[in-house]
């Protein structure tokens, strides 16, 4: 196991009442981890409220207070195996590409700076990021916002330094880590579309799902040291090295839905409520950056409900704490649409004969 962040900067300072001893089994995967895909316009989210991005529009606005949703409806979910790696005979030979959009939601009591999280969208090179800094730092006047900011400004460069259709995503976090100078620590989800399918490497417990005809047919295992500590890049010799992320090669197909996000997203909703909300956004003909907006609206509701039972009450409880509702925390939420070349025709085609 490679070195172990001092418990003093675990990923949240919340206090949960011990009920019992926790037992020395591992914590299983409760969510799914933090990666997207290739896109290059590069936004630390810094603003203030709900920021969103939608990569076709190339810009960055803030939006009002999300408004309260409500997803109730279960769906199938069957998991892939992580390690597949095939050629993309199922895109029957087509030029795939990735139409992404963002949405984030700072914690409430982070808003003048900020929050912790960052991600970018390269559209060009179909690829994405996220990551999330480690909160505990501030309990040592250290702002890891600007960590995890900066590792994810690295990793557009290093995108940019990958050749044309063939980037490794484990080879751009290893470039940005290496480069990263500030103080702090953070998770990091890096995904890019080549050739070969959908390529991405995750370290900690960010995540990232697949989503195909209303399923969940990927989910990316968490890595975690014990409950709520993550695994962290960090400046220095404490942190966990790159080489310790775990590397995916997923075979994708049009119409498949890729949802990446923090910890704040798969803390508070489980699978089925995810795909629910992609679901329901497809049919209703939404936007990536809309579905995002949605995802991560229901997200910051189930947060602040107390009364609820959340992926982490989950993983508390097992842990042997007394914890029930959600985790309130910084929210980002990538959602990306695989789409082929035939499909922008056809769009292009349909918009010449209603004018």
């Amino acid at each position: 196991m490679a070195a172990v962040v001092s418990q003093s900067f675990r990923k949240a300072s919340m206090s949960l009442k011990n009920g019992e001893q926790p037992t020395n089994s591992p914590i299983y995967g409760y969510f799914a981890y933090n990666v997207a895909k290739r896109w290059c316009d590069f936004f630390s989210y810094m603003e203030r409220g709900l920021t969103d991005f939608q990569s076709s529009a190339h810009s960055c606005f803030a939006a009002g207070t999300a408004p309260d949703v409500t997803y109730e409806n279960s769906t199938c979910e069957e998991q892939l195996e992580g390690s597949a790696s095939s050629e993309q005979k199922i895109s029957t030979g087509k030029t795939l590409k990735l139409l992404s959009g963002s949405s984030y939601l700072p914690h409430p009591d982070k808003e003048e700076t900020g929050g912790e999280d960052a991600h970018f969208i390269c559209a060009d090179e179909q690829a994405v990021g996220v990551a999330d800094g480690v909160g505990g730092w501030a309990d040592h006047g250290v702002d890891s916002g600007l960590y995890s900011r900066e590792l994810m400004s690295n990793s557009v460069t290093a995108i940019q330094e990958e050749p044309k259709g063939s980037i490794d995503p484990a080879r751009v976090l290893e470039k940005a880590h290496s480069s990263t100078k500030a103080k702090g620590s953070s998770t990091a989800c890096i995904i890019a579309l080549t050739e070969q399918g959908l390529h991405a490497i995750n370290l900690g417990d960010s995540g990232f799902i697949v989503v195909r005809d209303g399923c969940t047919v990927f989910q990316s295992p968490v890595q975690q040291h014990g409950f709520n500590f993550t695994y962290q890049l960090e400046n220095g010799n404490n942190g966990d090295l790159p080489s310790s992320g775990q590397v995916f090669t997923i075979p994708v197909a049009p119409g498949d839905v890729i949802v990446a996000g923090t910890d704040g997203l798969f803390d508070n909703l489980y699978n089925n409520e995810i795909t629910a909300v992609v679901v329901h956004a497809m049919r209703a003909g939404l936007e990536p950056q809309a579905t995002a907006q949605k995802i991560a609206a229901l997200a910051r509701q189930r947060a602040q409900d107390k009364d609820r039972q959340t992926p982490f009450s989950t993983a508390a409880q097992d842990a042997g704490f007394r914890y029930y509702g959600g985790k309130l925390d910084d929210i980002t939420v990538v959602v990306s649409y695989i789409t082929s070349s035939d499909d922008e025709k056809k769009s292009s085609s349909q918009a010449g004969s209603a004018i």
